[in-house]
Formats: C-alpha cells, structure tokens, sequence
C-alpha cells in the first residue's frame, strides 16, 4: 500500500480521522466540491443530503482519476453552521461511511459565515495520492 498512517507514540487515538498520511504516488488536488449534482443542481437542501451529494462527488473525481476511496489523504470541511453539524454527528458518521466505508484520511473542519454558491451548506476539498 503506498499510504501509512502516522500516529505519535503515546498520543490518544484520532476519532474519525488521521493525525497525517505518508503517500507515494500521483497527487490528485480536488477543488472544494459542494453539494449539487453533474448538473450544477442542488437536489437536497439539507445537511446531511448536500454532505452526501458532496463526498459522492469526491469519490467520482478520484475513480475518474484512477483512484479509489483509500487513496484519498486529506478532506477540508468547510460548513456555514457548526450547530447543525454537531447536532447531527451520528447521520454524519452514517453518510461517511456508507459513501466513503471506514477510510478516514487527515481531516480539518473549518465553519464559514457563507460558501459562494447560495445553496450550498458544506464545501470539502480533498487530496488523493494514487498509486503509479
């Protein structure tokens, strides 16, 4: 496997996430996707649906690129409301991994007043390094 994870002696374990991934391969830099369709169309106006739609369009950059789910090293969260997201960790933790299994690369969560997009609840960009 070209990725390891990296996990200092004597730190607690990281809870849905990796603290760092070391990777070799093609570094695939996935521009923030958001929660609407090929279409440009937001079908779900929700949360948990717009993060759904999200990390579905992840996955289908990285196959497009000849990867799969475990290449991807590194998800940025962008959410507009910090209070919605907590209030729904467990849906979160369900929609994660039925679109991206137990995978779980280094991850940063960050909430933002807005996203450009009007619609849009969520924003992710990822990395993925595919195996050569």
């Amino acid at each position: 496997m070209s990725h390891k994870q990296i996990h200092p002696k004597g730190w607690k374990p990281a809870k849905g996430y990796a603290n760092a991934i070391l990777s070799e391969g093609l570094t695939l830099n996935i521009a923030g996707q958001i929660g609407w369709n090929e279409n440009q169309e937001f079908i779900a106006k929700d949360f948990i649906g717009q993060m759904e739609q999200t990390l579905k369009n992840i996955t289908a950059i990285v196959k497009e690129a000849g990867g799969q789910i475990e290449d991807l090293t590194r998800l940025t969260w962008y959410v507009t409301d910090k209070a919605e997201y907590l209030a729904n960790q467990k849906q979160v933790g369900e929609i994660y991994r039925s679109v991206l299994g137990n995978h779980f690369p280094a991850m940063t969560m960050v909430v933002v007043t807005a996203l450009v997009e009007n619609e849009a609840l969520i924003e992710i960009e990822a990395t993925a390094v595919i195996p050569k």
